[in-house]
């Protein structure tokens, strides 16, 4: 039985460490060829750049040719206001469909969960018309309402197991000691509900800031690129490296967009499983 079970372990070893190398190695495959030259990159593949002729120009020209400064500060501010909307709006409904009763209570909540199931995709013609009738077209405040809503659900159904396990006693006290209903909810049990609002706070930036299909559908006659975000820089970076074989600048791009995300998951990463942990055992 030991021997089984230690070869057992092995195996699980052997079959994780496979998965780890098969993710991270086009990872780094990509992130040493973003300082490689065009020729290096498809004369030699996979070898390692020389130390000595380190191609940093890719990340400049990356940076100029699709306008990533600009791209930058947009994908920025949609992201940040996105993620704080989400979640201060997402905890409020938690709490309340949670803690008060009303008799359709269950049917709103059971509308937001609702958004998880029916693709967002679906509604992209509406949605088109309607920010248009509302002079939000080609905007960042258009874009941010669409992820805010687009967010929602998630951010609800992950807060609603949260607040629903917290003890009412909890709330009692806040009272008993003076607090108000709105008090209660800030200073008490808004708190201990930290490791689901960073969680959902995570998963919604990576989300968002990853995002392609809204940000071209919605910003695309915006000729002046003031709501245009960085994967729609990344995308025109791709079609210019398909034409011009400028791969190192393409990798540069991936690379650029990518380390935000790889940054606030290494930041992270504990508030995120205690988050994931907590949920599973709560919910």
């Amino acid at each position: 039985m030991m021997r089984a079970a230690r070869l057992s372990e092995r195996l699980i070893f052997l079959l994780l460490a496979a998965y780890a190398v098969w993710v991270i190695y086009p990872m780094l495959w990509v992130a040493y060829s973003s300082l490689k030259s065009d020729a290096a990159i498809y004369r030699e593949a996979f070898a390692l750049p020389p130390y000595n002729a380190l191609q940093t120009e890719n990340y400049i020209s990356a940076w100029r040719e699709a306008q990533f400064g600009d791209y930058l500060v947009n994908s920025l501010v949609v992201t940040v206001v996105s993620v704080v909307g989400i979640v201060f709006l997402g905890a409020m409904a938690a709490y309340a469909l949670t803690r008060f009763y009303h008799p359709l209570g269950r049917v709103a909540f059971w509308l937001f969960l609702a958004g998880l199931m029916i693709p967002a995709q679906l509604a992209v013609v509406p949605l088109f018309f309607e920010l248009r009738a509302l002079g939000l077209l080609n905007s960042r405040v258009g874009l941010i309402a669409v992820y805010i809503a687009n967010g929602l659900p998630f951010a609800i159904f992950i807060l609603a197991g949260f607040f629903r396990s917290l003890p009412r006693t909890l709330y009692e006290a806040a009272v008993i000691d003076g607090c108000g209903e709105l008090a209660a909810f800030w200073r008490v049990l808004l708190p201990l509900a930290r490791p689901g609002l960073v969680t959902v706070a995570v998963f919604q930036f990576i989300g968002i800031w990853k995002e392609y299909f809204f940000a071209f559908m919605l910003t695309s006659g915006d000729v002046t690129g003031g709501a245009r975000t960085l994967p729609l820089g990344l995308a025109n970076l791709s079609i210019t490296a398909q034409y011009r074989g400028t791969s190192g600048s393409l990798f540069a791009g991936i690379v650029l967009v990518t380390l935000p995300i790889l940054l606030i998951y290494l930041l992270l990463q504990k508030q995120i499983v205690k988050g994931v942990v907590a949920g599973a055992v709560k919910g």
